[in-house]
């Protein structure tokens, strides 16, 4: 295990207390509310829609180019924010890369 991997799996582990206690303390329709409290709070939501949406265009594309589903991982980004990337990015490491990406062959960008 690499300390790349170390790290993403800390993060996972902390973000995913810090979203069970949230959970926990407020329940689903609490944290809705909350999110939506004020124009701070809409917001700081709309960005990390902006962000988590970029993220699973990312995971989308580059999960086609490994040959695996990234549906997994943008369900669990649509109901639980970074975890889903989080996770595919522990899985990501664990899958070989294609033949193409190794050899350093260009890879065409995505208009």
């Amino acid at each position: 295990m690499n300390a790349r991997k170390i790290g993403i799996g800390l993060v996972l582990l902390a973000f995913g207390d810090l979203t069970a206690y949230a959970l926990y303390q407020h329940g689903v329709a609490g944290v809705v509310r909350l999110e939506m409290a004020n124009s701070v709070t809409v917001t700081a939501f709309a960005d990390l829609v902006i962000a988590l949406s970029l993220i699973i265009g990312w995971m989308w594309q580059d999960a086609r180019k490994r040959g695996v589903s990234a549906i997994p991982y943008v369900l669990l980004t649509l109901g639980f924010g970074s975890v889903g990337p989080l996770l595919y990015l522990l899985r990501r490491d664990a899958t070989r890369e294609p033949q193409a990406l190794r050899a350093g062959a260009p890879v065409r960008a995505a208009v």
